[in-house]
Order: C-alpha cells, then sequence, then structure tokens
C-alpha cells in the first residue's frame, strides 16, 4: 500500500494500479461500506 500526497481536494483509491475511486470524478468522499465492497470483491475476484 502507498499513499501519494496530494493537493487540491485529491482523494482516489487505487489496487494493484486499478482506480477503484475518485473523489474527482464522484465529487463526494466515498461511504466507507462503498470502499470495503470495492475492495472484497477485488479479493474475492482474485481468489
Amino acid at each position: 500500500m502507498e499513499l501519494i500526497p496530494s493537493s487540491g481536494g485529491a482523494f482516489e483509491i487505487s489496487v494493484n494500479g486499478k482506480k477503484i475511486y475518485s473523489k474527482w470524478e464522484t465529487d463526494q468522499f466515498p461511504d466507507h461500506k462503498e470502499v470495503i465492497n470495492q475492495l472484497e470483491s477485488i479479493k474475492n475476484y482474485g481468489s
């Protein structure tokens, strides 16, 4: 995992180079359940 500092309100979540969430695109922060669901989907897909 890597945290990449930014400025201007950027907030994006990427897993293995694949973007799973972007505040730039949605103009809002994600609900934590949304992020957890995305991560579980990636984990289950890779199993």
